[in-house]
């Protein structure tokens, strides 16, 4: 397997996740990112660093 097999349906699959919220629930969306631009730059890696350890597992308990 190439990595553009494997890289772009999983990039459109994240493109379709991310785009649900602001479809589904315009207002809830606008909420969650004024509430984000308010955060601390520490809250915000936190964040991140949780959402990747997330992602990680993931895949290796569907490996």
């Amino acid at each position: 397997m190439s990595l553009a097999e494997v890289f772009l349906p999983a990039l459109a699959l994240m493109l379709v996740l991310e785009g649900m919220l602001p479809f589904l629930a315009p207002a809830a969306w606008r909420e969650a990112f004024v509430r984000m631009t308010q955060m601390r730059d520490g809250q915000i890696r936190f964040m991140g660093l949780a959402s990747m350890l997330a992602g990680l597992l993931i895949l290796l308990i569907t490996r």
